[in-house]
């Protein structure tokens, strides 16, 4: 076979475009412009989801789904870690369904989203471009709000509130604790992921403490004076664990403000509360690169046009899942994966040049107050007036015996589903 020069090959690849071209317009039409690109930074639930939701929509979009983690530990189910109900690889999920679905994953951080190049920097140097950018950072942390509490005191008191290392080492302390001992966890004011898992987190702990470690007792130190469906949590408790779990409000002195690692000692206004084991979970803002990005508004969270997800601060950018402020709807997998639905919708109908679709978004959260009992708040949303706003009061099922087992079932194949709709798993 004759080899070909390069500045020959060059030639003819010249000569073929130029006859390409003469070809499309003799054709009368005009070649085939370039996939359009989005890409995902973030492969959380909202993340995930709305790669595959624009992959359904539109398979000929180039996305791109950038996350640091070949695999992601899901918070939902969770708390079943810490009783020992499941093991950590249970609610471990794999890319394995974004790749099969032609989704390229670029395994990276980002240093940083330059808007006006429509391209985003990755930690290394490479860039990639985009026509449209979803941002899906989940929280961050906010370390040393409460004094003391930093990654370091995080190690002595996890707060486990994202879910993997932890969520091992506070199980492994709960599962050492002597019989007899305080635990106790920490509930931060103000905007949070899944308001109602703390209260869940509770409940499941003092169901093992009293099949385990009976004399023990569970304290709540919560910076709020009310909490989701206080009602039928704390009806379960009494009626469940009578006597083990004492619920501290704002304005009972239950605002933590400093602890001691060293000690295992918490704080309040008016005394110190040494303990076994100590759940702190702190105040939360979104994922760090929505801050550096200039996504995030003074008073910390992403805000978003409520029916296309695109920032109100930078143009082709959208926000969804936990940093992005959505009124009404919950910081929850449920509602990050209704927003990854509708923004997957407006992406595609803005680079069609189409009219959005109108948003209607739905959310259930699941709670357990025991192995076999739990409760659900199900909520249904459209967008009024530039707000997200609740389309009527969210429906909650109760946690008493025959409908709390029912909903316990509803739970764990809610899990299953959200699991396969987020990641194809």
């Amino acid at each position: 076979m004759a080899v070909i020069g390069r500045r020959r090959w060059l030639q003819m690849a010249a000569l073929a475009a130029i006859a390409g071209a003469r070809g499309w317009r003799r054709a009368g039409a005009s070649p085939p412009r370039p996939a359009r690109r989005v890409v995902i930074v973030g492969g959380g639930f909202a993340g995930s989801a709305c790669a595959l939701n624009l992959r359904h929509l539109d398979p000929a979009l180039d996305i791109t789904l950038v996350d640091p983690l070949e695999r992601y530990v899901t918070c939902p189910m969770s708390n079943e870690v810490l009783t020992g109900w499941r093991d950590l690889a249970s609610i471990t999920v794999s890319r394995a369904g974004t790749t099969r679905a032609g989704i390229r994953l670029v395994r990276a951080r980002v240093d940083a989203i330059e808007p006006q190049q429509r391209s985003i920097r990755l930690e290394g140097g490479q860039s990639l471009a985009f026509d449209r950018l979803v941002v899906a950072p989940g929280i961050r942390l906010l370390w040393n709000r409460i004094e003391g509490y930093d990654e370091l005191a995080a190690q002595a008191m996890p707060h486990a509130w994202q879910a993997g290392e932890q969520t091992q080492r506070l199980a492994q302390q709960l599962q050492a604790m002597d019989d007899g001992g305080v635990l106790a966890i920490s509930v931060p004011a103000g905007l949070m992921r899944c308001p109602p898992a703390p209260y869940e987190r509770a409940s499941l702990i003092a169901n093992y403490l009293s099949q385990r470690k009976p004399r023990s007792k569970l304290l709540i130190f919560d910076a709020n004076n009310h909490f989701p469906r206080q009602d039928v949590f704390t009806e379960a408790w009494r009626s469940l664990y009578p006597g083990m779990i004492e619920w501290i409000a704002s304005v009972a002195d239950g605002a933590v403000v400093r602890v001691d690692a060293a000690s295992l000692t918490l704080y309040t206004g008016n005394a110190a509360h040494p303990v076994a084991v100590a759940n702190i979970i702190p105040p939360q803002a979104p994922g760090q690169i929505a801050a550096d990005a200039g996504l995030a508004s003074d008073h910390g969270w992403c805000p978003v046009a409520r029916d296309t997800f695109e920032s109100q601060l930078l143009p082709n950018v959208h926000v969804i899942g936990d940093a992005c402020i959505a009124d009404a709807m919950p910081k929850s997998a449920s509602a990050a994966c209704s927003q990854a639905r509708q923004c997957a919708r407006a992406i595609v109908a803005l680079l069609a040049g189409r009219e959005v679709p109108r948003p209607a978004f739905d959310s259930v959260c699941y709670s357990f107050v025991s192995r076999q009992r739990a409760l659900a708040i199900h909520g249904r949303y459209r967008v009024q007036d530039g707000s997200i706003v609740a389309v009527e009061s969210p429906m909650s099922a109760a946690a008493g015996s025959g409908a709390g087992v029912q909903q316990a079932r509803a739970a764990r194949l809610g899990y299953r589903t959200i699991r396969a709709t987020a990641f194809g798993d």
